[in-house]
């Protein structure tokens, strides 16, 4: 499926592609990057409603992406969507994390940045949804060597959905995309 425009309005339509296509070849995990919640409260209702019975992991920013400290999901929508099943995970972002701090200090680029850009020739989704899945394995919310499908957008919402077997931050390169299931053109 190829979206006209990117952005929040594709949101329902990549969940249910996303929740159809992880129920139909019994892919075990679906991810979300959520930076308020509201995705993935979204994710968990889809779920619940087509009867897929995985597991949902809700990636949210990092402590500090906007403001030094702090958190964008609120502690209370955290506790909300975990009561629904979904486990939540905040991380370094694999692909910029302490790297992005270098190159912000010294004007240079590094090959996690060069790694993100080259993904966003796909889409910025299809960059986060690899990023998600690097950050879910790392952190073991989801198994290593079985694929699983990445829900991702381009700043609000969700536009993007990956088939993909991901490989630990410290293999990279070997993450492997199967299927771009949804994408804005």
């Amino acid at each position: 499926m190829y979206f006209d425009t990117e952005g929040p309005g594709n949101t329902g339509e990549t969940i249910r592609i996303a929740v159809r296509e992880g129920k139909e070849r019994n892919i075990s995990h679906i991810l979300a990057a959520s930076n308020s919640g509201e995705t993935a409260a979204a994710l968990a209702e889809e779920a619940e409603r087509a009867g897929y019975r995985g597991q949902l992991v809700c990636v949210t920013h990092v402590y500090g992406f906007r403001e030094k400290g702090l958190n964008e999901l609120s502690e209370k929508d955290r506790q909300n969507l975990e009561a629904r099943g979904v486990k939540v995970y905040t991380a370094s972002h694999a692909l910029s994390g302490a790297e992005r701090g270098l190159s912000r200090k010294f004007q240079g680029v590094y090959p996690l940045e060069i790694i993100a850009h080259t993904l966003r020739m796909f889409g910025q989704g299809t960059k986060v949804c690899v990023e998600i899945a690097i950050m879910a394995l790392d952190g073991g919310l989801i198994p290593y060597g079985k694929p699983v499908i990445g829900i991702g957008g381009s700043g609000k919402g969700a536009d993007t959905a990956v088939i993909l077997t991901p490989a630990h931050a410290s293999a990279v390169l070997e993450n492997r995309i199967h299927e771009i299931l949804c994408k804005p053109k």
